[in-house]
């Protein structure tokens, strides 16, 4: 595995993906979903909301063991592609991929933070929690968020879409980190908890839009 700038804890990330590429072999269990299954139905709701044409090429940024990508593609979306930087995440969704008979998602090993040039022209880009991971990095963290930020710009087509799920990033501090090159379409309902009597999200859900 090359280094990455991506995320500094590389090793404990891909170590975990192969628990769970071996767990998958095992019992076939495809592991966890990052913010449960209610966000991937929020994204999904959200694109057939807004009437998103099937054959729009999505983005799934950190897709993890890409179960958002079989979801979407269950939902009649031709044009997928996910990456993550732990290869062992993408063997991990490419066994998924094939129990599921989703032939039509494209997987590769990307580091999102330095993409390749193939990586261009998306109308969606989708991202659960991989900005989180970046900003848990003790390592610059606030250089690679502009990174990422940079990277985004590179790969979503302008007027493109951008749905971020967030647990670490409030509403407005997500408008300041991509106030360059992205304006705030909608928030996304998310649930609520009570604490103190004041009542607030445990998770942030932005839609924003490519300038």
């Amino acid at each position: 595995m090359m280094p990455s700038p991506f995320f500094s804890l590389d090793s404990s990330w891909d170590a975990a993906y192969e628990r769970e590429l071996q767990t998958f072999q095992d019992i076939g269990d495809t592991g966890e979903i990052w913010f449960g299954e209610e966000s991937m139905v929020r994204i999904i709701r959200w694109l057939e909301k807004h009437k998103v044409p099937l054959d729009s090429s999505v983005l799934d940024i950190g897709t993890g063991n890409g179960v958002l990508l079989v979801e979407l593609a269950k939902s009649g979306y031709m044009n997928l592609t996910g990456i993550d930087y732990s290869p062992s995440a993408i063997q991990l969704s490419e066994k998924i991929r094939e129990k599921e008979g989703m032939s039509n998602i494209k997987l590769k090993v990307e580091d999102f933070l330095a993409p390749s040039a193939e990586l261009s022209g998306f109308d969606i880009c989708i991202d659960k929690g991989t900005f989180d991971a970046i900003s848990l990095d003790p390592s610059d963290a606030a250089g690679k968020r502009k990174l990422y930020v940079g990277s985004l710009r590179r790969v979503l087509r302008p007027e493109g879409f951008f749905l971020i799920t967030s647990c670490n990033w409030t509403k407005e501090e997500l408008l300041n980190e991509f106030r360059e090159g992205f304006e705030i379409l909608e928030e996304l309902p998310t649930p609520k908890f009570c604490f103190g009597g004041r009542i607030g999200n445990s998770v942030t859900a932005l839609v924003f839009q490519r300038k």
